[in-house]
């Protein structure tokens, strides 16, 4: 593991560094890491100093303890800001925003949510806007806030219908039906389901995986998914068209230069069968 200091976090929010993993840990282990106003400040510091740190090729979110998070600290975040201003208010709700969604969704580099245990509420949507997902099988699962009186907060609902059907998303919002890391594989909400002490070695496994693909193309491909999902199919033809050319020009390894030229010409690489060969490319 690497030195830490020079990174912000080691409160709330924990980094631990490894072979260009930076694994990122919501640290309230005592609350299950429920999500304060002083965590949400913390983690957006983190996303934005890892997002220029080269010892950061790929992010994986979870939590210590038992719990990847239990949702928002119902003192620590409601009760919290119901007694400030509304500016202040509207600050801490901007914030929370900011890390759970709007910086994950357009991270500039792969983000992986690895689900230890508990996860309930408002964790559904950095869980949901990271870009894969792997939990324990016997993790828990819920959207309990009916059982409080109250509905999904945050962007929630917006969240788990971009991955659950209709009827399941309503389903568990008005029951508040508990359910664990195989069902939550079945709806869509996770890659993979796998035994607790297999779950760090799969994790760092798919981690790995992207950590050795072109990063500029890599890019380019998840943010394509991501734009393209909101379009027509007119507009996902031309914005893609765009975005093959844009990803052509801005790579600085060529990647397809290079892996048209070892599979047509030097017969050394086979799609289907790994990436390329990755090769520093002399810059005109």
């Amino acid at each position: 593991m690497s030195d830490t200091n020079d990174i912000p976090g080691g409160k709330d929010v924990l980094v631990e560094f490894d072979d260009g993993i930076a694994w990122v840990y919501l640290n309230r282990p005592d609350k299950r890491n429920a999500m304060s106003v002083e965590l949400a400040r913390e983690m957006n510091a983190v996303f934005d100093a890892l997002e220029i740190d080269d010892r950061a090729k790929v992010i994986v979110l979870s939590g210590k303890g038992e719990a990847f998070s239990a949702g928002m600290d119902l003192q620590g975040f409601f009760r919290a800001t119901d007694k400030v201003t509304d500016v202040a208010r509207h600050r801490a709700y901007r914030e929370t925003r900011a890390w759970q969604w709007r910086t994950l969704i357009h991270y500039a580099k792969p983000t992986i949510a690895m689900v230890n245990g508990w996860c309930f509420g408002g964790a559904f949507t950095p869980l949901i806007c990271c870009d894969l997902a792997i939990t324990d099988k016997d993790a828990t699962f819920g959207l309990s806030e009916i059982n409080w009186g109250i509905i999904p907060g945050g962007v929630v609902s917006k969240a788990i219908t971009t991955l659950m059907g209709d009827r399941e998303a309503m389903y568990y919002v008005m029951t508040g039906e508990k359910f664990d890391g195989t069902r939550a594989k079945e709806l869509g909400l996770v890659n993979e389901a796998v035994p607790a002490d297999k779950l760090r070695e799969r994790t760092r496994e798919l981690a790995m995986v992207l950590r050795d693909k072109n990063p500029t193309v890599l890019r380019q491909a998840r943010m394509a998914v991501k734009w393209a999902r909101e379009m027509d199919w007119e507009m996902a033809s031309e914005y893609l068209q765009a975005k093959v050319d844009q990803t052509t020009f801005v790579d600085p390894e060529k990647g397809r230069e290079q892996g048209l030229k070892q599979f047509l010409d030097e017969k050394t690489f086979k799609p289907g069968h790994g990436h390329y060969e990755r090769r520093e490319v002399e810059q005109s």
